[in-house]
């Protein structure tokens, strides 16, 4: 069966589930990004955000609901064709093969080429313009394996915007980065010109780099909308089981609010 809905621009999902050993992981999740917002996904460990992302990008068919891109199910679209709008960053990528920096964002351009053809004058600008976005240039022909943690994810993203897609999905990318690796990647990824959906932990950088949020707790969506009102001691306290003093944003027209946990 084809699904259209009218109207719906961008990717959606509406009502999606997903179960895994026996139980479900995501729970009639519903999430619809603004064009160009950048979105936050946050729970506990095992709260369905990984999964929610890989449902949105197809990897994985939600049991019940539907995804959708422009309207059309992501399952009535072709790969390439979904490859070509949505590009996915996951937490760790790894290869043993001897690939420069060039080469690894060079792979952003598969969905738009024929198999075995050369790559093109266009590839190789996206290419140029994605390395220069991510700010890689000088880095192009530095071998992969000699890059550090920050430096690797950095390429990823560099990667998924050769694909030049309209929707960047980000499985907690942060992780394992130092303080100034994650201020860094998080800033690049919200001045992006996509709508991104990134699946985080921690509640200040959420709070300080994403339009709106998504509160998962055991599958289901818990709560949503900015930080400013998704982010309460109310709630952290319900969601994480920990006792925190959230600061609300300044006057000055600041509204994200900043998070200090307690201990006991």
């Amino acid at each position: 069966m084809t699904y259209a809905y009218e109207g719906a621009a961008g990717l959606r999902a509406e009502r999606v589930s997903r179960e895994a050993g026996g139980r479900l992981v995501v729970d009639g999740v519903s999430l619809a990004p603004p064009t160009g917002a950048t979105v936050g996904l946050l729970g506990p460990n095992g709260s369905g955000k990984s999964t929610l992302l890989r449902i949105l990008a197809g990897v994985l068919a939600p049991a019940s609901g539907v995804v959708t891109l422009d309207g059309r199910a992501l399952a009535d679209t072709g790969r390439r064709a979904v490859a070509r709008r949505i590009a996915v960053v996951e937490q760790h990528t790894d290869t043993q093969v001897e690939l420069t920096v060039a080469d690894v964002v060079r792979l952003g351009r598969i969905p738009h080429r024929r198999a075995w053809s050369a790559p093109t004058a266009g590839d190789e600008r996206a290419v140029r313009d994605a390395l220069t976005r991510t700010g890689l240039a000088s880095r192009a022909a530095q071998s992969w394996h000699t890059l550090s943690g920050g430096e690797r994810q950095r390429v990823q993203i560099a990667r998924a915007l050769a694909q030049e897609p309209r929707e960047l999905l980000l499985d907690e990318p942060t992780n394992h980065l130092d303080i100034q690796h994650q201020l860094d990647l998080l800033s690049l990824v919200a001045d992006l010109p996509v709508t991104s959906v990134i699946a985080l932990h921690d509640l200040n950088l959420a709070s300080m780099f994403c339009d709106r949020l998504l509160i998962l707790r055991e599958g289901r969506a818990y709560a949503t909308g900015t930080p400013a009102e998704v982010i309460t001691e109310e709630l952290i306290a319900e969601v994480y089981g920990v006792r925190a003093v959230v600061t609300p944003g300044s006057a000055e027209g600041d509204e994200r609010p900043s998070v200090r946990f307690l201990r006991g």
